[in-house]
């Protein structure tokens, strides 16, 4: 079995391909676990990428079509499309956001449709589909109605994987994922970049700037858990999603001022000190306008899980990415 996995060299990509790798197998379309034979992590840069004969390293761009057709042939099996241009960044630039979150995306269902062998899409979407006034609970199926150049983009996509998928193109599952915290890393351009922000440097002996107030509400998920979603989403059989490819993932509802609250907790009074205030309208105003509280009932019928609370993921970050330490000084 030939996997491929777009943004390879991203954090989730990495996790996603050693989560792989470990198991070695996958479920295919007949339900049986076939051995993954090769591992393709495409990017724009080089992935680190394991040290495993299976793994294929490409650096390329996504949008190019001559790429994605040389990337995927008859034998992928699955392709999980993780390369994105995140919130903030595709705000400022309108252009880019609609080559890599939109254009390629389109590219990527067509040159799959063209193989003619319905390999398995999951495709990771985002919060940022719904807006405007939502109900307390978002549903699946709540109608979208994005408030940004990325909400659309991501929900056209989503439209579109749907469709490809009706036609008997793809076997395609979207996955509207939650603000994935606690990121490892550098801050990024995406809004939502604080939700791992004010977590992570100070748990790494490091300032932190919430541009947020303290009331304001996310919807999170560790790396941990997205990782076991993905991997369980693709291996879902497709008379269970029937015409509804779309699935919110669980997540934890949290205020940032429970967030700090969970730091403090955790770490101490000396770790959630080091968070500064530093209101950013832009960002309030992007975040504002996504849900905090979903309905995922489908999504556990489907066997899709979520962290337990905001502790468990901070607990994971800890464990995952600083080996058990904290820096108290």
């Amino acid at each position: 079995m030939k996997v491929l996995i777009t943004g390879g060299a991203g954090f989730l990509g990495q996790r996603l391909a050693r989560e792989l790798l470990a198991r070695g197998e996958l479920r295919n379309a007949d339900g049986q676990l076939r051995p993954i034979t090769e591992l393709v992590l495409l990017d724009v840069v080089a992935a680190p990428g394991p040290d495993d004969a299976r793994v294929r390293i490409e650096v390329g761009d996504i949008a190019e079509r001559s790429v994605l057709e040389r990337l995927i042939d008859d034998r992928t099996a699955a392709s999980f499309h993780l390369a994105a241009i995140v919130s903030g960044q595709a705000e400022s630039d309108f252009d880019l956001g609609m080559r890599i979150n939109l254009d390629a995306s389109r590219q990527l269902l067509d040159v799959c449709r063209m193989r003619g062998h319905r390999p398995r899409v999951v495709f990771t979407s985002s919060v940022a589909v719904y807006g405007g006034d939502l109900p307390d609970v978002v549903l699946d199926d709540t109608a979208l109605n994005p408030q940004s150049s990325y909400g659309a983009q991501k929900a056209i996509a989503e439209l579109l994987l749907n469709d490809y998928s009706r036609r008997g193109f793809v076997d395609g599952r979207v996955l509207r994922l939650p603000t994935i915290s606690v990121r490892p890393g550098k801050p990024n351009a995406a809004a939502s970049s604080f939700a791992s922000g004010i977590i992570r440097e100070p748990l790494n002996g490091e300032k932190a700037v919430c541009p947020v107030s303290g009331a304001t509400r996310v919807w999170l998920l560790s790396p941990r858990k997205a990782v076991e979603c993905l991997v369980a989403a693709c291996q879902i059989d497709a008379a269970a999603l029937g015409n509804r490819r779309t699935v919110n993932l669980p997540g934890v509802s949290v205020s940032v001022d429970q967030m700090i609250a969970a730091l403090r907790e955790l770490a101490g009074d000396a770790v959630a000190a080091r968070i500064e205030w530093q209101a950013e309208d832009r960002v309030e105003k992007i975040v504002g306008g996504w849900p905090a509280r979903w309905d995922t009932s489908r999504a556990a019928q489907l066997g899709l899980h979520g962290d337990a609370s905001f502790k468990d993921i901070v607990r994971a970050f800890i464990d995952d990415e600083l080996g058990g330490k904290i820096a108290q000084h």
